[in-house]
This record gives C-alpha cells, structure tokens and sequence, in this order.
C-alpha cells in the first residue's frame, strides 16, 4: 500500500495528568487483551471491503476511535439510556442525556465541554457501584442500544487490518469497560479508554488522570505501543474529529473517518485518506465534503422532543 501522509512523530508537551491517562488506559488495555477469534464479517461488510490492501505486519497494529468513527453517536450516552431503563437514575437526567445525544448528532463532533459534562453525569451514576456489575449490564446495552449503530465501512477497515494479521485496539474517551465490550463483540484485539477509579471493585466516582481525549489518546497509544512492541510508523489510525490530530499524527498511516470540518482541512494540507460512510460513498482521497446526516440528526432530536413532551 502506498503510504499517504507520512510524517516524523514529534512528542508534543503533554500534561501530567494526559500522561497519567494515557499510560493507566494502556495498563488496563493490556490486561484485558482479547484473546476471541475475530467475528465472520457479514454480507454487508464483505460489500464494503476497502479497496485499499493492508500488508500483514507483526510490528504494526490498527487504532480506532469510537464515537462517530466507528459508532454512530457517542458510546456513553448511548450506556447511560441503558442504565436509564434499569432505574439507575431519573427522568430528568435521561432528558439530559438525550439532548446531549441530539447536539452531538447536529454538530457531528465532539465537544469537549458536553463530553465532559456527560462523564461527569456517568461517574455520579455509577459511584458505589460494582464494576463487575457494570460489566455485566453493559453487555446487554450493546445489544440493545450499539449493536446496530456500527459503521458497516470501519468494521471492514478494522477487520481488513486483522485478516492481515494485526492487531487493532479502540482508542476512546469512553470508560475502558463499555470500550472493552464493545472490542470484545467486534472481535478486536482491545481497548484503550478512560479509566474510573475503583477500590475493592468497587466505583469511587473519580477518575485515574483525566479522560482519554485530545493529547492523552496520543500518550495512550504510545504506551502501548512501548509496551506491546510496535513502530509506530508502520501503524495506522482513524478518527472523525480534529481532537484526535495529536494521535492521527502519531501514526505513519493516518486516515480521517466521518471527518469534521477541522479535520477534514487538516487532512487535505497532509494528504491523508478519507473514508466517509455518512453519505453511503466512499471517497479515495480527501477533498470530497461530508454531507450532514439528515437522519441521524432527525433521529436524535425526535427522541429528544418526544421526552420533553412526556414529561409535561
């Protein structure tokens, strides 16, 4: 494959508390490594085979984000509507999450001021909680709520990558466990996601360093990288959102997914690929503009009005 955007990694100044993210996302990725046999890609998938070949290589691996890349919409809202419906918290606070959910879908990126404030709401949910208990109920959410909500062209990217013979690991500011479930079902290799603090098993409601988002994506990669043998050069990345820039431009193999505007620019400066699965096209090079999602947005602000007007 002809390498498009090739660039000499340079270590940005990172906080400590990036830093401390990046590496306890790692830890906890490592020590949840999947060991299941990748899923049969279904019909849909295989028609959706990228064009592109990827050359199996034991020192490269594959890195995914997860909301709007490889999910539509974002994982923990998505998480907190099931535990809305096993009683964990109230109306009021599933109505905050649906609106959340709608602006997420209008805007088509992430914010780092809703998606900080939607953890926040999780980590109060879940304090006092057990974690083996969160995994459990998790399990049923994907089915019920994700499941259905995966990009039929990343999953053909990611399981491209593992018929070649690599590995590939969600790269996500949602909670390690939602994330480890979510690659678990895929048939990935893990993931690398924000990791809550937990004594005893048990959910204290803070976290370990701070969300893995922006620069600690970057440093969790790298990480794990160190740790698990590979040059990053050879690896690859993918992402929708100008906030993962610092991780695509880890990688040798940048690739930007559902991009947004800012990420979109950036990429046409580099020459990076683009696949872009909002529209049912695919696009070779960057350059062809992202159409909204029409239906998604009507989706997610229909079922936001409709809890409004329920709650008259």
């Amino acid at each position: 494959m002809a390498a498009l955007g090739w660039l000499t990694p340079r270590r940005r100044p990172a906080t400590a508390r990036s830093v401390l993210a990046g590496e306890a996302a790692a830890e906890a990725a490592r020590k949840s490594a999947l060991t299941a046999e990748a899923e049969e890609p279904t019909a849909a998938e295989e028609e959706r085979e990228p064009a592109f070949p990827v050359a199996g290589d034991e020192r490269a691996a594959a890195f995914f984000d997860l909301d709007n890349t490889v999910m539509q919409g974002a994982a923990i809202f998505h998480f907190g509507r099931g535990l809305y419906k096993r009683k964990f918290f109230q109306r009021r606070e599933l109505t905050r999450f649906a609106w959340q959910q709608a602006w997420f879908r209008l805007a088509g990126v992430e914010d780092p001021e809703h998606m900080q404030d939607a953890r926040d709401s999780a980590l109060s949910i879940v304090k006092g909680h057990r974690v083996s208990e969160l995994m459990s109920i998790g399990e049923e959410i994907y089915d019920e709520y994700m499941a259905d909500r995966i990009w039929p062209g990343t999953r053909a990217l990611a399981q491209a990558h593992l018929d070649a013979g690599q590995r590939v690991w969600l790269v996500t500011a949602a909670p390690v466990e939602t994330a480890t479930i979510i690659a678990r079902r895929l048939g990935l290799t893990g993931a690398l996601g924000t990791v809550a603090e937990s004594v005893d098993g048990v959910y204290t409601g803070r976290l370990v360093g701070e969300p893995l988002h922006g620069p600690a994506k970057a440093e969790a990669v790298r990480a794990l990288a160190a740790a698990e043998g590979l040059e990053l050069e050879r690896c690859a990345a993918y992402s929708d959102s100008h906030n993962d820039i610092p991780m695509l431009s880890l990688v040798g193999h940048p690739y930007a997914i559902n991009p947004d505007t800012k990420l979109r620019k950036h990429a046409r400066a580099l020459d990076w690929r683009l696949r872009d699965y909002r529209t049912g096209r695919k696009a070779a090079k960057v350059g062809i503009p992202a159409a909204a999602g029409v239906g998604a947005l009507a989706g997610g602000t229909a079922a936001a009005v409709a809890l409004h007007r329920r709650r008259r």
